[in-house]
């Protein structure tokens, strides 16, 4: 391993260093833990004298720990990196007060600590998604307000450049269309994404925690912010980067734009109402509203596969195991999610996949074959191209990608044939309800050995970035040392 950078980071990519560092970095270590406790409470369903006898890792606790860590720990911080990466690389502009972002990732992280021990100590608020305490939901606020509003002041100094050097009469070709008026698609995604989290994490967290609303209103309010999250958010989040880095990594052109943006507005106008499950306790109309939006992002997921297939159609380059294995992967995982989402919203199938893993399966697509997938894909291209070095395991990139890969279809596949079969059974009066338990037995054990398989893969990604972070960090002890020794022998040279 050489100590020496192979290449040398633009003055763009070295403004996002710190920051990646700690958002990456943070995001890794609670992504590593987040499949610990995951694996814990998967183990708990067919084996539940597991660790029976500890309190804080009964599955009340560690499930919620685990989704936590991984939507607040893993999911966010990633996905934020990504994006203020992309703002600054599209906008041909280094990031704005890179120090004070690395403050708001650090802020962040503490929030997630205070938060999952919240949890493990019995002080969850019981709303799903939300199970972080009120203490920890305003430091995560705070961090992601000051993380978002540096990439608004990022994408702000994008567009004073363009015109300052328009009105100079500079030459200003040298800036592509992502510096023009008209932005990038990714530019569209980040931007709705930096604003639509605020706005559903603090409307959510207010009327349930501030100043609760009463009844069944806040079952409707977590399903709706639940709704948002997962299929708002993280796909804005998510489509930036897919957006991005399938022509990037593919050498073809992204098709097309308008297609980028009707995805973009379809999404938002339909994914805003999904969340509300067909049985819901709530008037007849709202569980019928957001089965309706359901069936309608089959819109924006078959408008996606669209562009993917123009975009991938006929490019020579070869994935080997490297990013756009990943974000292809992802792709695939985001369509059969939407799928699975729109077919369960019709009457007929949700009698049967309502209140079954069917819909455990469709949420894992989401959230580790779509959105993990995609953010290591794109880690894996953005830090080396940060720090001028190579990941210092480039093999284990590849294992990951397939522990990846048959971790997300092993837990996903298992779960949603078991909750067919579970729903099944459960509509026939004549079978015992501990009979259905019972015949998910083997579909719960094949899940585990997904959830080891995205356990080993997840280790994997932690050793590569802790060991990139590390060769960088050394690579610069050595230069200073280098320079202070040439220094030191000049002085003595003289007489």
């Amino acid at each position: 391993m050489t100590a020496t950078s192979s290449t040398s980071p633009s003055p763009i990519d070295a403004s996002c260093r710190l920051p990646l560092f700690t958002l990456f970095g943070g995001a890794a270590v609670w992504l590593a833990l987040s499949s610990v406790f995951g694996l814990i409470a998967s183990i708990k369903f067919h084996s539940p004298n597991f660790l029976a006898d500890c309190a804080c890792l009964t599955y009340g606790r560690v499930h919620p720990a685990s989704l936590n860590a991984f939507v607040y720990g893993f999911a966010i911080p990633a996905g934020l990196g990504v994006a203020l990466w992309l703002l600054a690389r599209l906008g041909r502009v280094t990031l704005a007060r890179p120090w004070l972002v690395v403050v708001g990732a650090k802020l962040w992280h503490v929030g997630v600590l205070v938060g999952l021990l919240g949890i493990f100590g019995g002080d969850a608020t019981g709303f799903e998604w939300l199970e972080m305490p009120r203490y920890a939901a305003v430091i995560l606020f705070v961090a992601f307000l000051l993380m978002a509003l540096f990439g608004f002041v990022t994408h702000s100094a994008r567009s004073r450049r363009c015109e300052s050097a328009d009105s100079s009469g500079e030459d200003v070709r040298r800036f592509t269309s992502a510096a023009t008026n008209e932005l990038y698609p990714s530019q569209w995604f980040v931007l709705a994404a930096l604003f639509w989290f605020p706005w559903i994490y603090s409307t959510a967290n207010l009327l349930l925690l501030v100043f609760p609303v009463r009844g069944v209103t806040q079952a409707a309010i977590d399903w709706w912010f639940s709704g948002n999250l997962l299929v708002v958010w993280l796909t804005l989040a998510g489509l930036a980067a897919s957006f991005y880095f399938m022509p990037k990594l593919s050498g073809r052109p992204l098709q097309s734009h308008y297609l980028a943006l009707f995805v973009f507005w379809t999404l938002i106008l339909f994914g805003t109402w999904v969340g509300i499950p067909g049985g819901a306790a709530l008037p007849a109309w709202m569980p019928a509203l957001s089965g309706v939006a359901a069936v309608m992002t089959l819109v924006p997921t078959l408008t996606i596969a669209a562009s993917a297939w123009l975009t991938l159609r006929g490019s020579t380059t070869k994935c080997a195991g490297g990013p756009l294995c990943f974000v292809k992967f992802g792709v695939f995982s985001l369509l059969l999610s939407g799928l699975m989402l729109a077919v369960s919203a019709v009457p007929q199938i949700s009698r049967v996949t309502d209140f079954t893993w069917f819909g455990t399966a469709q949420t894992q697509l989401r959230l580790y074959g779509f959105f993990a997938m995609t953010m290591f894909g794109a880690a894996y291209y953005i830090l080396p191209r940060v720090t001028g070095n190579e990941f210092p395991f480039a093999k284990f990139v590849r294992v990951h990608f397939w522990c990846g890969v048959l971790g997300t279809l092993l837990l996903a596949l298992p779960l949603a044939i078991g909750g067919v079969v579970q729903g099944l059974k459960l509509a026939n009066a004549g079978i015992a309800f501990t009979d259905v338990a019972k015949s998910a037995l083997m579909f719960l054990r094949l899940s585990t050995v997904g959830e080891t398989l995205l356990a080993l893969g997840n280790l994997l990604f932690l050793l590569n970035v802790t060991a990139l972070i590390v060769r960088h960090y050394r690579s610069v002890c050595l230069t200073a040392y280098a320079a202070a020794t040439a220094r030191l022998e000049t002085t003595e040279v003289k007489p």
